[in-house]
């Protein structure tokens, strides 16, 4: 009988890369379906959301939330925000949502308190107190010191009847609610209904007085939403920085004046003897110069600058010079006042220092 032979094992290296979609390839975990596991994972997931959708739904803000409001516009001091645990780090966001919008705030932590910091607090000021049981012994024992320091207490927690809500001025109840936990302890449907109430007082408050985009972006200097409220005066170069020539000047004398300019913004502008924009020069337009052979540093600047440039107002936000370079593809415009009188000079490279580009 002929002996039949046994394949050879393929050694590792010669099995063949596992295909894109198959068991094992890098794509799988986009493309699979997902198993019995990560369902029910997606599940409780989405059952956390709704039961803190469902406690948020039904906060009920009555008139203590509007008396809250009114004190807090009335406060000539600061509002004060304090809690220990979860709602202090809470406490913290609805401090810090207040300072932003205009309304003085600190968040004052209450074992710090004990120890020398509640001398932050002042008479006058308005302390709110989040806790959703309204037990919270840290809070609790520095209530009569801040009665009689002089500052109002507003209580944020779950009724008005525990420890907390029968200390404070006044009490903005959250009502029950049941914790998402699966043991019902960790704070989590609780602190979202005391962010919810702190961000529903801040933005009444933000709502009830004026308070327009030029002081939300004097309190956010450094972000990208206030950088994009900047306006085109905060921003050009002025004074000597800003590159003025008279149309009698010849472009040697141009040339001279953008370059000795301090930064070197590369344009020079152009103004007739009642100090009115008539054109702009860019180096730019000296090179092109360059390139067609014309070059004559004797000639007059008003025969190789650009009449009637794109220009901006001092008053107009950054964000409409950056709209006004792009489109235009140059890298500066004048800047102009109401008379046509140049009184600066936008930049593309000072938008790009400022991380408006």
């Amino acid at each position: 009988m002929p002996s039949r032979k046994t394949p050879a094992r393929r050694s590792a290296r010669s099995r063949p890369a596992p295909r894109p979609g198959r068991r094992g390839s890098a794509s799988e975990g986009r493309a699979a379906r997902p198993t019995r596991r990560q369902r029910e994972l997606a599940a409780y997931g989405r059952m956390v959301l709704a039961t803190e959708a469902r406690a948020l739904s039904g906060l009920r803000l009555d008139a203590s939330f509007a008396t809250a409001v009114e004190w807090i516009r009335a406060c000539k001091g600061q509002v004060v925000v304090t809690g220990i645990g979860k709602p202090g780090f809470v406490a913290q966001k609805i401090s810090a949502t207040l300072a932003s919008t205009g309304t003085p705030s600190i968040y004052l932590h209450p074992a710090e308190a004990a120890h020398g910091d509640l001398g932050r607090l002042a008479r006058g000021d308005v302390l709110l107190a989040l806790s959703n049981s309204g037990e919270s012994e840290e809070i609790l024992r520095l209530l009569p010191a801040v009665r009689r320091i002089g500052a109002r207490i507003v209580a944020v927690t779950r009724d008005r009847v525990n420890p907390l809500a029968r200390a404070a001025d006044l009490t903005v109840a959250i009502g029950p609610v049941d914790e998402a936990c699966p043991m019902g302890l960790a704070p989590t449907t609780s602190t979202a209904a005391l962010l919810a109430v702190g961000d529903a007082l801040a933005m009444t408050v933000l709502n009830d007085r004026p308070f327009d985009r030029e002081a939300y972006a004097l309190y956010h200097p450094g972000g990208k939403l206030g950088r994009g409220l900047m306006k085109v005066r905060d921003l050009m170069r002025q004074a000597e920085a800003n590159p003025l020539v008279r149309d009698t000047a010849t472009l040697a004398e141009v040339v001279a004046v953008m370059t000795r300019t301090p930064g070197r913004p590369g344009a020079a502008t152009v103004v007739d003897r009642r100090g009115k924009l008539v054109g702009v020069f860019t180096d730019g337009d000296l090179r092109r110069l360059v390139e067609q052979h014309r070059v004559d540093f004797g000639a007059s600047i008003t025969r190789v600058m650009t009449r009637n440039p794109r220009t901006v107002r001092p008053e107009e936000r950054v964000l409409e010079g950056a709209r006004v370079l792009r489109e235009a593809r140059i890298d500066q415009v004048p800047v102009v006042d109401a008379g046509g009188r140049p009184v600066g000079l936008l930049d593309v490279q000072d938008l790009l220092a400022a991380r408006i580009l």
